[in-house]
């Protein structure tokens, strides 16, 4: 059995998926139907990373040839030109350059293993990034107050129940607006301390710690505490290993930062088959307003770390590689033009990176034409010319095989753009 005060310590974990009045869904159907199950099967994961703040995709990938482009910056262009320049781009297909201080995701992409979509960004014109996070991680860009996160529902398409408690998990602190909804998805801050969040609702968020103990104390059927016994298996696999003293493999070096962290943890649960099928993190201080730095400077410590942390996360994986693929993500990008204060405003289309050994890689997908005014969009920003949805549900719905992309994002009719590998 499951005691009292175990209860309330681990118990934020089963009771993140909680609405008022009621058991957890994934919770009394494990209850009903005995389906948490052990060893768990080893699963396809789908890994999304939001960068939040809006990424400068003008800079972390360079149409350097442009003329435009250099005009409109005079301090933040980069060229390749390795003559007398010290950092040049890399030099990716003779148009584009990857940031220096993206270096690590250079072999990928010579081994097709990274592919690069550029343009890329929402239909809503919004420079808010309240407004254009909530319509990206929600997948209805015309639409507010929409109640489910297009992962969440990516959770749903599946087509089975939930194993395991940890079949969505966020590594965050609290749940991230693309896994609302009602299939079970829970953020975890840290595995060391399971600190755990409610989810993400204007009551759950604000239950207090006693709210668990009350709710232990009403269930008098005694339903919940063993089917929270159950639940937890997952939870005691992680209490029996050492996390805090992981040792990633093939020496793989993950960057002191949240999100070299996030991913060294997310590297662990895909290792420890607990039935994750998808994770989410987040990328923070890409709003460069001012002082954006070119090789050195804050841009190029965030791709770095950006770029870093991923390729850590890949070399950790190892003999897992086959079964992950990682998406990026950002709310917007940048204006084409530098402002007054060597740094760059909210913009329109960024760029995305998607990683997988079933990535049609080693390309820059998607449209970027020649940046003078008139091919701006309001005459000052990348124009969107790839939808993000049409990214997004190519890559899960491939990756996580499933086909109703009609639910996944109920208003968009799109097209593919061939990412994966048929």
């Amino acid at each position: 059995m499951v005691t009292r005060r175990g209860f309330i310590k681990a118990g934020g974990l089963a009771l993140f998926g909680i609405s008022l009045g009621g058991l957890p869904n994934f919770l009394a159907r494990a209850a009903e139907t005995k389906k948490i199950i052990h060893p768990y099967k080893r699963s396809k994961v789908l890994v999304c990373i939001f960068q939040r703040g809006a990424m400068d995709g003008l800079m972390a990938v360079t149409p350097f040839t442009d003329n435009y482009l250099k005009a409109a910056r005079p301090t933040l262009f980069m060229s390749a030109a390795k003559a007398n320049n010290p950092n040049p781009l890399i030099d990716l297909d003779g148009r584009f350059g990857l940031h220096p201080a993206m270096k690590a995701f250079e072999p990928m992409f010579l081994e097709k293993r990274l592919a690069i979509v550029h343009g890329i960004g929402s239909p809503n014109n919004t420079r808010s990034h309240f407004d254009a996070q909530d319509y990206m991680e929600s997948g209805t860009p015309f639409r507010k107050g929409t109640p489910t996160g297009w992962l969440n529902r990516a959770v749903g398409l599946m087509g089975h129940e939930a194993a395991t408690p940890f079949q969505a998990v966020s590594l965050t602190s609290s749940l991230p607006r693309s896994l609302y909804g009602d299939n079970p998805a829970v953020a975890i801050s840290s595995l060391e301390d399971f600190s755990i969040q409610m989810r993400g609702n204007p009551m759950g968020a604000n239950m207090a710690a006693k709210s668990f103990e009350e709710l232990y104390d009403q269930t008098s059927s005694g339903l919940l505490k063993e089917t929270g016994k159950e639940s937890f298996d997952a939870m005691k696999m992680l209490q029996k290993t050492n996390v805090k003293n992981y040792k990633p493999a093939n020496n793989a070096v993950y960057p002191n930062s949240p999100l070299g962290n996030s991913l060294k943890q997310i590297a662990q649960l895909i290792k420890m088959d607990v039935g994750m099928e998808v994770a989410f993190t987040e990328s923070g201080g890409w709003d460069t307003h001012f002082n954006q730095g070119t090789a050195t400077g804050v841009f190029a410590r965030n791709v770095a770390d950006l770029s870093n942390s991923i390729m850590a996360f890949w070399t950790d994986l190892s003999a897992y590689q086959d079964d992950v693929t990682v998406m990026t993500m950002t709310e917007f990008g940048r204006t084409v033009k530098q402002n007054g204060t060597g740094g760059t405003d909210h913009g329109r289309a960024s760029c995305n990176f998607i990683l997988g050994n079933d990535i049609n890689g080693g390309k820059v997908h998607g449209k970027v034409q020649p940046l003078a005014v008139e091919n701006l969009e309001d005459g000052r920003d990348l124009a969107v010319t790839t939808d993000f949805r049409s990214v997004f549900s190519e890559v899960a719905s491939r990756h996580l095989n499933f086909k109703n992309n009609d639910l996944l994002f109920p208003d968009w009719k799109g097209e593919a753009i061939n990412l994966m590998k048929l």
